[in-house]
């Protein structure tokens, strides 16, 4: 057994116990890894693995692992590609083709270029907003207060569907600080369904913080870390 495996066998094992002390099923969180930095060979790996959903920050990186691991993608059990970093202009074309998600959309500029990109021939891109839910001057995302007005925009873009939210909160110390700011992003989560959104992912939590998302109602949480271990220095220019 491999290092990764053994590291995601101990991650579902925390997510199946942070989902049974909320009085939640396990299969309704999606194990992210966030593969950023690391090789092919790492991400096979984890696929050897059993694991599927695959996050990158940068997006050239991103675009070559995807490459090189097309062989890797069947179609009984597809990868998945998100992008969770920050998006610049010139870079969303690539991500409009190679990508299956984009979690970091934060303007209706960005989202409007994915739609106008994606290819007619793929899917329509999964998109999550990322909200900025405790005002971190140092965090990306759109306000609260406007988060509504961009949502409508972007799901009456062509080539996109919304699907929901995501969040990277300031690091907070102990699980009921965790738990308070994910409850946030809950609420926001929870006042666009009310207004007929239909959202179904909530993408929130990671290697340190992933019980407390769990317990405010993530669906998906992004870990690197806790699967592939340390970070090497990162393969390409950032995104």
């Amino acid at each position: 057994m491999t290092t990764i495996e053994c590291n995601l066998q101990g991650l579902k094992a925390r997510i199946s116990s942070a989902c049974s002390r909320a009085g939640r099923h396990e299969d309704e969180v999606v194990l992210l890894a966030v593969s950023k930095t690391f090789g092919p060979d790492a991400v096979r790996q984890a696929l050897a693995a059993g694991q599927r959903c695959f996050g990158e920050n940068y997006v050239q990186e991103g675009v070559e692992k995807i490459l090189a691991l097309r062989d890797a993608s069947v179609a009984s059990m597809p990868m998945e590609w998100h992008c969770i970093g920050p998006l610049q202009s010139n870079k969303t074309r690539l991500v409009a083709a190679h990508f299956d998600w984009v979690q970091s959309v934060d303007r209706l500029k960005i989202a409007e270029r994915l739609s106008e990109q994606r290819p007619d021939h793929l899917p329509p891109l999964q998109v999550c907003l990322q909200v900025n839910v405790d005002g971190g001057l140092t965090k990306a995302g759109v306000t609260p207060d406007a988060l509504p007005a961009l949502a409508q925009a972007v799901a009456g873009l062509p080539r996109l569907k919304l699907r929901g939210l995501m969040c990277i909160p300031e690091p907070a110390e102990g699980f009921d600080a965790q738990r308070a700011v994910f409850e946030q992003a809950r609420a926001v989560f929870d006042r666009l369904n009310a207004a007929g959104f239909a959202l179904d992912t909530l993408s929130m939590g990671m290697s340190d913080d992933l019980e407390a998302a769990v317990a405010a109602g993530s669906t998906m949480v992004r870990v690197g870390r806790a699967v592939f271990g340390g970070r090497p220095a990162k393969l390409t220019s950032p995104a």
